[in-house]
């Protein structure tokens, strides 16, 4: 190793204890008036400032019972948008970076699911039987959609209760934006492939036939997670040959291959649990972030439980990435200061809309 590779790593190291400290600093001095949420997925040097940790759904009620003036969202800009609908009017919810998105989030935008549900309503009472159900990975807006038309939100912790319930309301549901979480739920409750045909938004009638539409149970939107495509059912065939006597655990926005050959499917608060709650000693891959994988293979390693990222590539989540430490301290000393930097506000009637249907999910999860 070089001099000045050497040199480069330790104004690294040096830059890294600085805005961990200028971070604490400004927690400290703020108090009670700010609590941190970090989603699972965001990287370490972030993650380990965060008030409460959770998936999304855990998050969404954490949002809900703050009596911080401010909410610093550590994730993306959807989870920051929850935040705002389910907090007060009086308290702000901030994204340390605008530009932390969702890259499944934007494959379903408001004109294309309004024309769905138009060309949909060509072929049947869609008032009458179709309950809209979205992924909370969503814009405001979507969420919105569904309150206006008796529909819900729902998590990968929730899907099954959210569906159930849908299907109670109506016979059938339009899924999105998420193809895979929602065709595996699904399938968990025993709906067979050839009825949950998938909605291209692109496509007139999504690409279906008049007689595809009516006999569906759940139709599901073109769309799914560019980290969870990756995993593919070779990689478990090879970890399996290497590690016969090891466990595969595989978050529910995996390929619908993935998730058959898995030992276990869930949230990403499952998976934590699951491989927590395991024996010592045991072996484990996991289909999901690599950031969590990384963080739990750490927690679990004085037990001698090995935890192995499925994918034999990198993939992270990009957009959650965006928020770094500078990013969160800036936050944090402009408040400080008096400013509320990145403040995240749905439009007031976006926002009624939008908590009727995640208030929907909450009372049936």
């Amino acid at each position: 190793m070089g001099v000045e590779t050497v040199m480069v790593q330790g104004l690294r190291r040096n830059a890294g204890a600085d805005l961990d400290a200028r971070i604490r600093r400004a927690k400290a001095a703020l108090g009670k008036r700010a609590v941190i949420l970090g989603h699972h997925y965001q990287r370490e040097e972030v993650y380990r400032h965060a008030d409460f940790h959770g998936d999304s759904l855990q998050l969404s009620r954490a949002a809900a019972e703050q009596e911080a003036e401010f909410i610093v969202f550590c994730g993306v800009h959807f989870m920051a948008e929850v935040a705002d609908i389910l907090s007060r009017p009086e308290q702000a919810s901030i994204l340390p970076d605008l530009n932390a998105g969702c890259a499944m989030a934007d494959m379903a935008d408001m004109p294309q699911v309004q024309r769905a549900w138009e060309e949909l309503a060509t072929v049947l009472d869609v008032e009458q039987d179709i309950t809209p159900v979205t992924y909370v990975n969503s814009s405001a807006a979507l969420k919105a959609f569904c309150g206006a038309h008796g529909g819900t939100v729902c998590t990968s912790s929730n899907a099954r209760k959210v569906l159930e319930w849908s299907f109670q309301q109506r016979p059938k549901a339009l899924f999105f934006p998420d193809q895979h979480l929602g065709r595996w739920t699904g399938h968990q409750l025993g709906i067979p492939l050839r009825d949950m045909p998938v909605w291209d938004p692109a496509l007139p009638l999504g690409g279906l036939t008049p007689e595809e539409i009516r006999r569906a149970r759940i139709l599901l939107w073109k769309g799914h997670c560019s980290v969870h495509q990756m995993f593919q059912p070779a990689h478990i065939e090879r970890w399996r040959r290497e590690h016969p006597q090891g466990q595969v655990i595989a978050h529910p926005e995996s390929a619908f291959e993935v998730c058959q050959m898995s030992d276990a499917v869930g949230s990403t608060d499952f998976i934590l649990r699951t491989v927590k709650a395991a024996p010592a000693g045991s072996e484990w891959l996991v289909g999901t972030e690599i950031n969590l994988v990384t963080r739990l293979a750490d927690e679990v390693r004085v037990e001698g439980k090995t935890v192995e990222f499925m994918s034999p590539m990198v993939c992270m989540c990009s957009t959650m990435f965006r928020i770094d430490p500078e990013q969160l301290a800036v936050s944090l000393e402009n408040l400080l200061e008096g400013r509320v930097r990145n403040r995240i506000q749905v439009e007031p009637e976006t926002a009624a809309q939008a908590r009727l249907a995640l208030e929907r999910m909450l009372a049936v999860s």
